[in-house]
């Protein structure tokens, strides 16, 4: 059960009692009531792709895995709804796939796409790489099939946009990781299936201001803009290395990012409108060359390049991760002075900082240097510059989490920079939905308790 019980960046092993892989929601429900019955605390677990041990297990042994990987299927595909809806355990590049079967894009597109499960990108309200134009998973999620921590289910698998009959019950579990219920089914907003797009790999000047560009992008774009990708040199660098052939794209002094338009109507020259957009940031000095790809193969290269820093950094002896969000007017800010905070911590030491630059969030990661062991290391890092790190983050009104979650590594991170009241009423909505205590017990907030009068 090795492979259900560490988390996926193997920091972490629990114990567990059972895995148990229901295939109907109504098992689903008979685990649940016959769990509560007994007192066993149960994690949810999807595609396992949590990088902060969300659904994994404590040491305990008295938590049980309830696996949906068996629950994978595509219930039903609405293009004139323009939704979907799908088991939770369905695979997101699958449902990606029967939408585009149907002429349609499901928007949500993350690296661990071929593995990770819908009902976990709901748990972790997942982002990705085209949050700046479609929104996290919760931006997508139209109806929801979950059960409650009693097995009650609650099911509100409907297509519509408008609903304004009491609480969104369904946006209680976007971002819940697993601790208010079990999502077992969901509904989800599709788009226009975009069939022509211009891509661009942008040379950035050296103290390009990365706001005011995306600004522009947006602006003289009409909003076409789906994705921009910040990379820094360090990144590409690694990104190369774990490729048998990298494009021979480079940096600019100020790193480099991957713009894309894209739409679904014939009648919009792409490639002319990122051409001119490109021209006035040009002239403007903040880019010093730009390359836009003329072909599917070049464009499909540039995003491998992207999406091949993680495994780089893996290759290389791993990295620190943070997580940063920060607001898009305070990006360059937080590059500036955490520059200044790891030079003074440790000059000697590596970063490699990438990310969804569009939404504001950089995954600002310190690389562990190679013959060092991970495991001391980043116990290190954590416990002295991720916290200066995420001071400045909270300083400039951004967070530690933008789209990892909080999971069992980070309860620590939430009980610091939350505020008192959002976590009181976080554990009073714990305490609601899951009286007991039973679900994903561990994860993101302590239980509440009615503190005794004085």
């Amino acid at each position: 059960m090795a492979t259900y019980t560490t988390d996926q960046r193997q920091l972490f092993t629990g114990s567990t009692i059972a895995v148990l892989k229901p295939a109907t929601t109504e098992q689903v429900a008979d685990i649940v009531r016959l769990a509560a019955h007994r007192g066993i605390g149960i994690v949810p677990q999807g595609g396992n792709t949590s990088y902060c041990g969300g659904a994994t297990p404590d040491t305990s042994g008295r938590q049980i895995i309830v696996s949906l990987e068996r629950m994978d299927r595509i219930r039903e595909v609405d293009p004139v709804s323009m939704s979907i809806s799908v088991d939770a355990g369905a695979i997101l590049k699958n449902v990606q796939n029967a939408a585009a079967n149907a002429g349609l894009l499901l928007p949500l597109s993350l690296g661990a796409e071929g593995s990770c499960r819908i009902g976990g990108n709901i748990g972790t309200n997942a982002g990705g790489l085209s949050v700046v134009r479609y929104g996290m998973t919760r931006d997508l999620l139209l109806g929801i099939e979950a059960v409650l921590s009693d097995g009650t289910v609650v099911s509100d698998m409907r297509k519509l946009r408008k609903n304004n009959t009491g609480y969104d019950i369904k946006q209680c579990f976007a971002g819940s990781e697993g601790t208010l219920g079990i999502v077992t089914g969901a509904v989800l907003r599709l788009a226009p299936l975009p069939t022509r797009r211009a891509s661009a790999w942008l040379k950035l000047a050296s103290g390009a201001p990365l706001a005011e560009l995306l600004a522009l992008v947006r602006r003289e774009s009409a909003d076409l803009l789906t994705t921009f990708e910040f990379m820094t040199a360090r990144s590409i660098a690694l990104a190369t290395e774990a490729m048998t052939n990298p494009p021979s794209v480079r940096a600019g002094s100020g790193g480099t990012v991957l713009a894309e338009f894209a739409s679904s109507s014939r009648h919009v020259g792409l490639d002319e409108l990122m051409e001119a957009v490109l021209a006035e940031a040009i002239e403007a000095g903040w880019i010093e060359d730009a390359f836009l790809a003329q072909s599917e193969s070049q464009r499909t290269a540039m995003w491998q390049l992207r999406e091949a820093i993680p495994e780089g950094e893996k290759r290389r002896n791993g990295s620190v991760k943070h997580d940063i969000s920060v607001p898009l007017s305070s990006i360059q800010r937080f590059l500036d002075l955490a520059a200044s905070q790891v030079r003074s911590y440790d000059a000697d030491l590596e970063l490699s900082v990438y990310g969804h630059a569009g939404d504001g969030n950089l995954h600002y990661n310190v690389l562990v240097p190679p013959d060092v062991d991970r495991t001391e290391f980043t116990k290190r890092i954590e416990s002295g510059l991720s916290l200066q790190l995420y001071d400045t983050a909270a300083a400039l009104g951004g967070t530690f989490s933008a789209e990892h979650g909080v999971g069992r590594f980070k309860k620590h991170l939430l009980e610091r920079y939350g505020d008192v009241g959002r976590i009181a009423a976080m554990r009073r909505i714990k305490k609601a939905f899951d009286p007991a205590g039973i679900m994903n017990p561990g994860a993101i907030v302590r239980p509440w308790r009615k503190e005794p009068a004085s």
